[in-house]
């Protein structure tokens, strides 16, 4: 059978698109491991698929175990893209791994929001002070909610020294620290520590626990303001890829789009300035720096 020459022109085309967004490498997207990463395998496919058609190219999403591991690749090339922290970002930034490529924004244009210290509903404690000498876990080491701004706190209300050391205070292998919000609050359950360090939605939120399990916790304290997670970029991406990223992400923003959004980022996406949306971190990043290496 003879096809017109126009059809086959128009096949031709189709088909070197094709070809070309197949021969082009993964674009890689690390998600921090805030969550149970078996609970991300259906929104890692959806995220996939939706970037992939905005950008004609595959995209692959990861889940390291944990958010160093997403800073380093930004530095060796190995990861294009990453939600994050405001701090693994300040600590991508200071090697100069990446930079920011969008902010989240919660109802009201606040870009921050708040740190909660947990505890089992029928503990007794209704401030931080209480818990001195008692087992606490921090969310990780590079948590800015569950680490740097309560650390930061502990120093503003003079329970540890400028050392930053929260064993001070907490008192000799009582500290912990998770690999997540969730695993922080299951110390917590399983009896290990009285209270965990995590971002205000994990608890007034049902995306990390179940309506039962945020029914067994209460708020002992809130601090902040916590600057909000972002999505950063490797800093050696081109700037072409780099702004054809954000246009497709800042489609989440759009109609039905903003369910799996929310699901993924919790939060609107927005440009902002970096320096600005890192500026009231530096004193707290300072003090966990120096608690990390002592």
């Amino acid at each position: 059978m003879n096809l017109p020459r126009r059809f086959l022109t128009v096949l031709s085309a189709a088909a070197l698109l094709v070809a070309t967004a197949a021969a082009q490498p993964a674009l890689v997207l690390a998600l921090k491991p805030d969550k149970n990463p078996d609970a991300l395998l259906e929104e890692k496919k959806a995220l996939e698929d939706f970037l992939a058609q905005r950008l004609a190219r595959p995209v692959k999403v990861i889940v390291p175990l944990s958010s160093a591991v997403i800073v380093e690749g930004f530095a060796n090339g190995t990861i294009d893209l990453g939600y994050l922290s405001a701090t693994d970002l300040a600590r991508a930034r200071k090697v100069g791994g990446a930079r920011l490529l969008l902010a989240g924004e919660f109802p009201g244009g606040l870009r921050s929001y708040r740190s909660y210290w947990l505890t089992l509903a029928d503990r007794p404690y209704t401030g931080i002070a209480q818990l001195r000498g008692k087992p606490v876990a921090f969310a990780s080491k590079t948590s800015t909610s569950g680490f740097v701004v309560p650390l930061w706190d502990l120093r503003q209300r003079g329970l540890v020294s400028e050392r930053g050391d929260p064993e001070e205070f907490f008192g000799r292998g009582n500290v912990f620290f998770g690999v997540g919000y969730v695993s922080a609050v299951e110390r917590v359950f399983a009896g290990e520590a009285e209270a965990a360090a995590v971002s205000d939605y994990v608890f007034d939120q049902d995306k990390h626990l179940t309506a039962a399990q945020r029914a067994r916790l209460k708020v002992v304290q809130a601090q902040g303001p916590v600057p909000s997670h972002v999505i950063a970029v490797r800093a050696s991406l081109p700037v072409a890829e780099a702004d054809a990223v954000r246009t497709a992400l800042l489609a989440f923003n759009e109609g039905a789009n903003t369910a799996l959004r929310d699901r993924l980022f919790t939060t609107k996406l927005v440009a902002a300035s970096e320096a600005e949306h890192l500026a009231a971190l530096t004193a707290a990043l300072e003090l966990a720096e120096r608690a990390l290496t002592r």
